[in-house]
């Protein structure tokens, strides 16, 4: 078992309540990074759901978590032939702290259509790109390897560009394999698309993150993007893609977020 799945196992002490414990090592800014929560909320939900595949799965992040020990609620919403529907909701000392809704399309062998209209973002080669290096308090870049393409790279020595988008490549530092858990990580690990061109001067809070997972990925490195267009009354959005390096689509996500001035 990967350090990852530990700290996404969870156990059922009744009908659908989960004891958890949510842990400080994939956390940004001494915060538990979000996709970890949702990995941590959807873990529950799936083993109540069985045989699963491609889930879209959004979360709502309410109020802080704080490592330590969590409940989790998973309520069944619908079941049909092709999807299985949840909520669920983290609970910390009595208090919601965030809310998921999860959508699991049950096994089907039947693909209608398969079509790519645009292509996985170029990347540089990854022994030009730069590393994200391993910061106190930022525990989730001791776990995975983050290589940014230089074009984005300038914001971290104050050389900022016009182009709101982070993008490279993104590895677990031990080599795990990618089941649907770890996606959920990864879709939330690259720094925002603000800073590339605001700089180290934002904190940037998520308000909710949805990701849809398309396909598990055949590689051990993954090129990611994330692109935000608009800044308007202090919010954000940031549209990312993951990609395999085989050229296969593995995840798409949208994530809002606050821009606070530090």
């Amino acid at each position: 078992m990967t350090l990852f799945d530990q700290d996404t196992k969870s156990i059922e002490t009744a009908p659908g309540v989960f004891a958890a414990t949510v842990t400080a090592n994939w956390s940004v800014n001494g915060n538990p990074n979000g996709g970890y929560l949702m990995a941590l909320l959807a873990g529950a939900m799936a083993s109540l759901s069985g045989d699963v595949k491609t889930p879209v799965v959004t979360a709502n992040y309410i109020a802080r978590c704080v490592p330590g020990p969590a409940e989790i609620r998973v309520e069944e919403i619908s079941l049909t032939k092709q999807f299985h529907r949840f909520q669920a909701r983290l609970f910390q000392e009595g208090k919601e702290k965030v809310r998921a809704l999860a959508t699991f399309a049950l096994e089907n062998d039947e693909c209608v259509i398969s079509r790519y209209e645009t292509p996985p973002t170029p990347l540089a080669p990854r022994e030009t790109c730069v590393p994200v290096p391993s910061l106190p308090s930022y525990t989730l870049f001791d776990r995975i390897d983050v290589l940014l393409d230089p074009a984005c790279a300038g914001w971290m020595q104050n050389r900022l560009v016009e182009r709101s988008e982070n993008k490279g490549w993104i590895r677990f530092k031990d080599a795990s394999p990618y089941g649907l858990l770890p996606l959920l990580l990864v879709a939330d690990s690259l720094p925002p698309a603000v800073m590339a061109s605001y700089g180290m001067v934002a904190w940037v809070p998520t308000i909710e993150l949805s990701v849809n997972i398309r396909n598990l990925p055949q590689s051990p490195w993954l090129n990611c993007c994330l692109r935000t267009r608009f800044v308007t009354c202090g919010l954000l959005e940031a549209d990312g893609e993951i990609w395999d390096e085989g050229g296969n689509l593995v995840s798409i996500s949208r994530q809002i977020a606050q821009v606070r001035k530090l």
